[in-house]
């Protein structure tokens, strides 16, 4: 997987067609790093990854050497009407904008080599998505193009598709972009199976395909390399080499701190100057990229800015626009158009502008609190300078004092060239479902044919043979349940060992198939059956009977849910117990959440004796303004002198508390980030509960758990439940924690579609996610009752425990527990929780739509903390 050396750039552009290298020399002057690098590995055959910023010419680093190849043939009269190529992006409106990328340097490189006395044919670049005109398939049947751009799902279509799949097995290429986006979720799963099974049709017809990843920065390397080159038959990875170019773009990354107090000052206040903030920057750039992480924080911002800039004598109020996933695919067109087109002065967006697609000219890009990863923080501000030389330069504005820790950390470790871990699903037993009634589709398989197809490709490589052979029996029928109208999707003989198609597979994969579920929103109806609105499926998700929650302004306690409704009643005057906003909210990584303990850790270290040190330190060494250095020092130091401990990646500080309602909170400082955080509180939450025969509320955040009880905790009782946590098996019983939640009934559903055991689509029908939901709810139930180990069933645990939440890496944090590499300090019962826990506490006693109580509740906190440590030192 060795990176090959620099070449120079004559070297390399003397290896390409002369009108190539000439237009690459008029056009731009020279090569970029991962342009030099990766052309002559690709044209050496490598499979190649290339993994640089946006900006620094990775597509053109792909493409050129096939380019060049296609062009050569047709110079010869050698080129065939054949699919040489197959991009895939996980992106429609990114094929769209690859089509224009690939077609303007074709024509451009044609028109050269005319002037300079050579003779070019076409280059037919083409797209197949589902928006595809059935027209339009049908003349890339007869002409095919020899540069096919397509998404994971129609790729995977196209693979069944009688006449089309036999077009497929001349490709020599296959192309695949934001390879960053794809791996760590079941649609680059998705993906790898289909490349797999490409792979085996053009090695039937004598061919070879040679892989190209793209990426934006991402780590470990390696193990995206192996994600996109896949396994031999022995075991060994195929041969790859990494073309690493993450850091070739300088950055400029800087955290700001409205001057205001963070504590004390009204909300209204802290608002108002974060704005001033952000205005000032639009100012004084050409065009800002304003980042939020939610999508009801994007449209706020918009409203927000475009009543400041309509008064602002220099900005109007046009010049601001919303980009995110719940827009219309047209508007978000519109909006990258006038970006492109250097129409707008600010664009605001949650997650959808972070993938590749050409915006053009942003020259700063600003974040609005903590991406909660230094991967999604570089992707962010890899947008601004969108060339080689120019400087990705980012502004990051902090909200809170824990988010100005956050983000202090975040931003150097960007700086430092520190990069989270990917982490890619093993195993899916969904998506191998598919695939195999996608196999079956094409012909009659041997069924160790099959699987070592299937562990060809990364995610599959662990695959045990049981499971394998599990998958097909519940495929083949073997669970007996067409009670349940649940029919097999192939046929299987194990005497013979091959497995083959039923009439019905090719309708039902092609309708079916694809691994994002549908988009549900779930119904609230109150018990009498009266309607009060709607809730996403991701917030319906994470409650729990006894929840309240906010919607329309009035407080619900949740019941249970009824297919896609839940079952609610009036709470009035109740407090929330789980923030509506929660389920939207990006999660803290772990590698970026152990940063953080870090962070505190060293800092601490310094205190109290050494104050002006580690301000002096937060300053040159982190680059904060002395205002925000002294903000950090000063919420550690009142840490120190209440609790007498900072909670950090090496100490974990258990404190327990009453509150006014006669319950009792017990926070766990367990600064591992959100899913591991919520795999650990179910864990303690169960095991608590046991011990004292009552219910325990869980409230979870990224620096930790809260866990609520009516009966007074005792040290006795704390270090019982540590004791029996350390002994339990943590999977088997976070398992039997979320056998009955609304998440395993929702996840379930997502899994069984995936699967194929609840169809979408069938014979001209739709169903909705209402009724799917209700199906999946029945089925689960026979299933858990009949066949608790099915393979779908399994899948569901296996999604949410390791995909959903983090139980490796909670695993990791009880190991280091019982080995004593991480301390574990008890302190109460404390008159009041301690400063690190105040937004915990928050957290769960309000909503956000309630920000004023939240900042009067933090501040009334903070001042009982200064009261008591004065009356303490007076005494």
């Amino acid at each position: 997987m060795s990176q090959l050396l620099s070449t120079r750039d004559e070297d390399v552009l003397s290896s390409l067609a002369p009108y190539v290298a000439e237009w690459f020399r008029r056009k731009y002057g020279g090569l970029t790093v991962p342009q030099r690098e990766a052309i002559p590995l690709i044209k050496a055959g490598y499979n190649v990854l290339i993994s640089s910023p946006t900006g620094t010419g990775k597509t053109l680093a792909a493409f050129t050497a096939i380019i060049d190849e296609l062009l050569r043939l047709s110079e010869k009269g050698m080129l065939e009407d054949k699919i040489y190529a197959v991009y895939v992006s996980p992106l429609r409106a990114l094929n769209n904008d690859m089509h224009r990328n690939l077609i303007v340097p074709l024509e451009e490189i044609r028109a050269l080599a005319g002037e300079m006395g050579y003779e070019l044919g076409d280059v037919r670049v083409m797209v197949r998505t589902s928006d595809t005109p059935q027209s339009v398939k049908q003349k890339m049947l007869r002409k095919p193009p020899h540069i096919l751009i397509t998404t994971p799902e129609s790729l995977s279509i196209a693979l069944v598709a009688p006449k089309f799949r036999e077009r497929l097995r001349t490709t020599r290429w296959v192309i695949v972009d934001e390879i960053h986006e794809l791996a760590s979720s079941k649609r680059g799963t998705h993906l790898a199976l289909s490349i797999e099974r490409l792979n085996y049709l053009v090695e039937e017809a004598g061919g070879s395909l040679q892989r190209i990843g793209m990426s934006a920065t991402i780590a470990p390397l390696e193990e995206v390399a192996r994600f996109l080159a896949g396994y031999n038959d022995n075991g060994t990875p195929r041969e790859v080499r990494i073309v690493d170019a993450r850091f070739a773009k300088p950055l400029d990354i800087r955290v700001l701190t409205p001057k205001v107090d963070l504590i004390n000052d009204p909300a209204e206040k802290v608002n108002n100057a974060i704005y001033e903030l952000l205005l000032d920057l639009i100012r004084r750039h050409r065009t800002t990229l304003v980042f939020t992480n939610t999508r009801s924080a994007t449209e706020r911002v918009v409203y927000k800015l475009r009543s400041l800039l309509g008064e602002d004598e220099f900005l109007e109020a046009d010049m601001v626009e919303a980009h995110h996933s719940s827009l219309s695919r047209k508007v978000r067109l519109e909006v990258e158009e006038k970006l492109k087109r250097g129409e707008l002065k600010v664009v605001v967006s949650s997650t959808s502008l972070e993938l590749g697609i050409d915006i053009g000219y942003i020259d700063l890009v600003v974040l609005l609190s903590s991406p909660k990863s230094v991967s999604r923080l570089l992707q962010r501000i890899g947008r601004a300078g969108h060339h080689i030389r120019a400087v990705s330069k980012g502004r990051i504005i902090v909200v809170d004092r824990d988010d100005l820790v956050e983000c202090t950390v975040l931003a150097k470790a960007a700086m430092d060239r520190f990069i989270d871990r990917v982490r890619i699903p093993c195993c899916p037993l969904d998506v191998l479902a598919q695939h195999l009634v996608g196999m079956s589709i094409e012909k009659k398989w041997s069924v160790e044919e099959a699987y070592r197809l299937v562990k060809r490709s990364y995610p599959y490589h662990k695959l045990r043979w049981e499971d394998f052979i599990g998958v097909l029996e519940y495929l083949a029928g073997k669970y007996g349940m067409e009670d349940e109208k649940v029919y097999s999707k192939l046929w299987y003989d194990p005497e013979e060992g091959v497995f083959g198609r039923k009439r019905s597979a090719r309708m039902i994969y092609q309708l079916n198939s694809g691994t994002i579920p549908d988009e549900a929103d779930v119904k609230v109806v109150t018990r009498d059956g009266k309607y009060v609105g709607n809730v996403e499926e991701e917030f319906a998700e994470i409650l729990v009977p006894g929840d309240i929650f906010v919607l329309s302004g009035r407080t619900f306690k949740f019941i249970k849910s009824d297919g896609n409704k839940l079952i609610v009643e009036p709470a009035k005057g109740a407090k929330p117990t789980v923030p509506s906003w929660f389920s939207e909210m990006l999660p803290l990584s772990f590698d970026s959440a152990l940063k953080v303990g870090e962070f505190r850790r060293r800092i601490s270290s310094l205190l109290p004796d050494k104050r002006d040190e580690a301000v002096k330190i937060l300053v040159e060494e982190y680059r904060l303004e002395k205002h925000a250095a002294e903000i950090i020092v000063e919420y550690f130091t009142l840490q120190l002198r209440y609790a007498g401990v900072v909670p950090s990646d090496k100490l974990i500080l258990v404190e327990y508390f009453p509150d006014e309602n006669d319950y009792w909170g017990i926070v766990f400082h367990t600064l591992y980030g959100r899913r591991v955080n919520d795999a650990l509180s179910r864990i303690f939450a169960s095991i608590l509960s046991n011990i004292i025969s009552l219910p325990v509320r869980i409230t979870v955040t990224d620096n930790g758990f809260m866990l609520t009880v009516k009966a007074r905790p005792t040290r006795k009782i704390l270090k019982e439940l540590f004791e029996k946590v350390l002994e339990a098996d943590a999977r088997k019983t976070l398992e039997d924690v979320v056998k009955h939640t609304e998440l395993m009934k929702r996840r379930f559903r997502h899994a069984a579609q995936r699967s194929f055991m609840i169809l979408r689509r069938y014979r001209g029908r739709e169903r909705s996610p209402e009724r799917m939901q209700l199906s999946a709810q029945h089925l689960l139930k026979v299933l858990l009752r009949n066949y608790p180990d099915h393979p779908v069933v399994r899948e569901t645990y296996r999604e949410i425990l390791e995909d959903y939440m983090d139980i490796a890496n909670a695993e990791r944090v009880l190991e280091w527990i019982k080995k004593r590499e991480v301390r574990v300090v008890f302190k109460g019962p404390l008159e009041y929780p301690s400063p690190f826990a105040h937004s915990m506490v928050v957290r769960g006693e309000t909503d956000v739509v309630l920000m004023e109580d939240r900042k009067k509740l933090l501040a009334l906190l903070n001042k009982k903390i200064l009261e008591y440590l004065g009356e303490r030192a007076s005494q």
